[in-house]
């Protein structure tokens, strides 16, 4: 139980081996989320120095309450980017009000998350399909570039209901843009990508960040009117109780709900392939109330909603950490940076920041997914272009899209559900029962009609097979045995047994018998609960679909 409620107490004990190593991979890892947690701050809308106190104590307590040891929580690029889209209608960014909203907004998501996971609902959160997922994503990612354009060019950006006419409004007034602000930050973009080509296992990030911020200095490129990071108040954030506003709490809750969503969907690839490298197990209900307690952290240190980290989490395991105590040393060099070398980041330029945020989320985009989705099936592709295009149509309202995405994707399914495949079905020469039309089956009889339903018998498909029944009915006036053959049927509810018993009992009055074959355990048992088995005769069941064929034509010549 106390394993259940403080997992770290199952950490394993650690030897001078694996504590070397934790630490090697906890500074590793901090050397990447230093620069990247005040890119990823500016792009929440908040003051950078916030994404550093996002990376102390909700480290700490996403690594200590989480079920994967080696996942690195903190700011991420989508959560970012949700957060400052979610505040944008309600308060301009960077305003105190803005900073509210964005600490009411950790809390409101942490809630939902550990709510989620105290109800054990982790596998419900697959409810997101990857179409629509990889929809929002692809769509996401181009809405963080575009909205790093204005502060890579050095320009102010105008903030609308419209994020795409704004955009346009950048690229039309690009005359306007700071030349040394470019300069920065495509410089910044061609060593990232560099390092990222050539020299994958060097924190270019940290290289590059240290680089342009000593020539920044150098130049005095805030004094040419470039924008720097500033000052940032040393020592550790202060705890603060959140201010909860009612209307602003009913606001906010549509898109909490959809951070928490998506933060954990972005938490869990990255538990999932940590658990395949390193063999051990996590639990996603677990991760849940992790990444909750770390957003709930974030909100009580008044600071920005926090996520796992895909890429940190793939270097620090990179790293070879063995156990959560590297999450805990990445947290303790952000707290010695706070403490001591916060006068050392003044001059870092904001351009700078905006291509580390930019050169991110290239992987984030993969238009592949959408041809996949579309040969795999049309709804599914339907539901990826929907995502994608209302996603972008609704920016900076993007969890919108992602709502929209759900709804035509439940909606989709649900459709398809109702029109579950019917074969009207023969005796096969391997002595299975095949759909006839497929393989040009001659009727086994012009007595009996066989049907075959490939799907659950619930209330979303009982009334296309009544339709399949009636049809046959219909098309067979010699028709004197029904077979349904069960061996497709893997559910009955309550509106498939009503069926079957209507069913059963119209067809005798029409001189019809309704036989049934081939079900499986799940289906008996339903069958023998409700009495279906005493209405259509235990005579008229048979164990196998072959069983069934012959004795239904024995009868039929006797």
């Amino acid at each position: 139980m106390l394993d259940r409620i403080f997992p770290f107490l199952a950490w394993p004990r650690p030897g001078k081996s694996s504590l070397r190593d934790d630490l090697l991979a906890g500074i590793t890892v901090a050397l990447v989320v230093i620069p990247q947690s005040l890119a990823y701050a500016q792009l929440a809308g908040v003051p950078a120095y916030y994404g550093l106190y996002a990376s102390l104590l909700p480290s700490i307590v996403g690594v200590l309450f989480g079920s994967s040891a080696q996942l690195s929580t903190g700011p991420v690029a989508m959560t970012s980017l949700l957060t400052a889209a979610s505040i944008a209608p309600l308060a301009p960014l960077g305003s105190d009000a803005f900073i509210a909203h964005a600490v009411l907004l950790a809390l409101l998501s942490g809630l939902f998350q550990v709510g989620f996971g105290l109800l054990r609902m982790g596998m419900a959160i697959n409810l997101l399909s990857q179409p629509v997922l990889m929809g929002f994503i692809n769509a996401a990612a181009i809405i963080i570039a575009l909205a790093q354009l204005p502060p890579l060019v050095g320009m102010s950006s105008r903030q609308t209901s419209h994020f795409l006419l704004d955009t346009w409004h950048v690229i039309v007034n690009l005359d306007l843009m700071h030349e040394v602000s470019l300069m920065f930050g495509a410089g910044a973009m061609a060593l990232l990508l560099a390092f990222k080509r050539y020299a994958a296992k060097v924190p270019g990030v940290l290289i590059t960040a240290v680089l342009l911020t000593a020539t920044s200095y150098a130049i005095g490129f805030s004094d040419m009117g470039g924008r720097v990071v500033g000052a940032i108040p040393s020592g550790v954030p202060s705890f603060v109780v959140p201010s909860v506003d009612w209307e602003t709490t009913k606001e906010l809750l549509p898109a909490a709900f959809v951070i928490a969503l998506i933060s954990f969907m972005e938490a869990m690839s990255s538990c999932k392939v940590i658990a395949i490298k390193t063999k051990r197990p996590w639990n996603e209900n677990q991760e849940l109330i992790g990444q909750g307690l770390a957003k709930i952290a974030a909100a009580f240190n008044h600071t920005m909603p926090v996520s796992g980290s895909f890429s940190r989490s793939a270097l620090n395991l990179q790293s070879n950490a063995r156990s959560g105590i590297s999450g805990i040393v990445t947290a303790m060099v952000v707290l010695l940076t706070l403490l001591f070398f916060t006068p050392l980041l003044y001059h870092l330029p904001k351009p700078v920041l905006a291509a580390i945020i930019m050169v991110a989320v290239f992987n984030l985009i993969n238009f592949q997914s959408f041809r996949r989705a579309w040969r795999a099936s049309r709804d599914d592709g339907i539901a990826a272009v929907i995502t994608f295009v209302t996603t972008l149509l609704f920016a900076p309202n993007i969890q919108d899209g992602i709502l929209s995405g759900i709804i035509v994707s439940l909606c989709l399914h649900l459709y398809r559900g109702m029109r579950p495949r019917i074969a009207i079905a023969s005796l096969h020469e391997d002595g299975t029962l095949r759909d006839a039309e497929r393989f040009g089956l001659p009727p086994v009889h012009a007595a009996i009609g066989i049907v075959r339903l490939d799907a659950s018998l619930n209330f979303v498909t009982a009334a296309a097979l009544e339709d399949a029944v009636l049809k046959l009915e219909r098309d067979k006036p010699r028709l004197k045995f029904l077979l349904l053959t069960a061996s497709g049927i893997n559910d009955l509810d309550a509106t498939g047994a009503e069926l079957l018993f209507k069913l059963a009992e119209r067809l005798h009055q029409n001189g019809i018998t309704l036989a049934l074959s081939a079900a499986k355990k799940q289906v008996q048992d339903v069958i023998g609960k409700t009495g279906l088995d005493a209405m259509i005769g235990a005579d008229n069941i048979y164990a196998t679909d072959l069983l069934a064929v012959q004795g239904l034509l024995a009868r039929v010549d006797a």
